[in-house]
């Protein structure tokens, strides 16, 4: 039996102002192939599917696509909501696609949804666990202790009757951790409501009793303590941390009871996301520019800023998503203790250090009036001042 893990497709995102659904078709067109080339039984995914609780009309077509393109391969679908997904849109039609074994999990009801897959004479109970708070769970779990994220899970884990004998598999959208460490943060997910640094937390030892765990909500690809508890990944890099990513997608093989091989087999992008950096000559002269139509976040260490950077760069890097600057100026600036900066002090002489720190000259009277002006219209700045 072979499962594969997808995880935080966010379709309908953009990069800056760049739209990326020819990118995410051609992502959904290359997941489509390596289903058919590993004769994939069913898929998994772990939840934020859409980039918005209101996706947009391309989007949902994309979604509309690839689960009609797995159906006609007679492939079951394992799906549940994540932070960034709408539960009722996402469950929308959820009873008419049961008919072509696609399963979704998009809001928790009191139980934890679970689906059967066989294949051949092997069995493999799946279980589908939305992306939930804890005061979700207190609503179905009255009489239950429920102080923290890592008691909801448990106790919606308890509730589950799973029997250990077989083979189980978890579907989470959730922020789990190992024995020492968080998992690495790629800086493209969104943590919603949940605090990181506390008690949403909850620990990848909750989900020993099954034999792989299929998680979603961290873009980079990972596993979290043991292999079987594992991060797909976003199929696509989102952003600037992610540059250095290799995006991959496992294909699970489940053979009896506790035999678990897992493959990455590589996403190849219609577009890289690169970063590159140097001085503005150095980046644009015609032997270093390659792959032009990639998304390229530029870094320039020229010592002084250039006007019209961003077009320049477009002419030659039409794809380009963000210019910023490394130098001695903002080095400096890197290094202040802005803890104090601002005490005793005016806003005008705050802003004319901005200024020459930046600029490296002094602030003219006329953009001194704009930036009162606009600190007003902000409410930083009030006519008594």
């Amino acid at each position: 039996m072979k499962l594969m893990h997808l995880g935080d497709l966010h379709l309908g995102k953009s990069l800056a102002n760049f739209d990326l659904k020819d990118d995410q078709q051609y992502m959904l067109d290359q997941l489509l192939k390596i289903v058919e080339e590993q004769s994939v039984n069913g898929v998994l995914i772990a939840g934020d599917v859409y980039d918005k609780a209101v996706p947009s009309e391309a989007a949902t077509k994309m979604l509309d696509y690839f689960l009609s393109s797995l159906a006609k391969r007679q492939v079951h679908v394992f799906m549940i909501s994540g932070n960034h997904d709408s539960d009722e849109r996402l469950n929308y039609g959820s009873r008419l696609f049961l008919d072509n074994n696609i399963f979704i999990a998009a809001k928790y009801d009191g139980s934890l949804c679970k689906q059967t897959l066989k294949v051949g004479e092997e069995e493999t109970d799946i279980y589908l666990l939305p992306f939930v708070k804890a005061s979700q769970v207190k609503h179905f779990h009255p009489e239950t202790k429920i102080e923290t994220y890592e008691d909801a899970v448990k106790t919606i884990l308890a509730e589950a009757d799973m029997d250990p004998s077989r083979n189980n598999i978890l579907v989470a959208h959730q922020f789990v951790m190992g024995r020492s460490e968080d998992p690495a943060l790629s800086g493209s997910e969104s943590l919603g409501t949940q605090s990181v640094g506390t008690v949403e937390k909850i620990g990848y030892d909750c989900f020993d009793e099954f034999d792989y765990v299929a998680l979603g909500h961290i873009h980079s690809p990972q596993q979290v303590g043991r292999k079987e508890v594992r991060y797909s990944g976003s199929p696509l890099k989102y952003s600037l941390s992610e540059v250095n990513n290799e995006k991959s997608v496992p294909i699970i093989t489940i053979g009896g009871k506790g035999q678990v091989d897992i493959e990455l087999l590589p996403i190849v992008p219609k577009r890289n996301l690169r970063h590159i950096k140097g001085t503005m000559k150095q980046l644009l002269d015609p032997s270093n520019i390659t792959d032009d139509e990639d998304y390229i976040y530029a870094t320039l260490t020229d010592e002084e800023l250039i006007s019209d950077a961003m077009l320049i760069f477009q002419q030659f890097y039409p794809n380009t998503v963000k210019i910023d600057y490394d130098n001695s100026h903002t080095r400096e600036i890197e290094q202040v203790d802005i803890s104090k900066i601002a005490q005793n002090r005016s806003f005008d002489e705050l802003i004319c250090d901005f200024y020459q720190q930046v600029y490296g000259c002094e602030i003219s009277e006329e953009e001194m009036d704009v930036m009162r002006c606009v600190a007003r219209e902000a409410g930083v700045l009030h006519e008594t001042n």
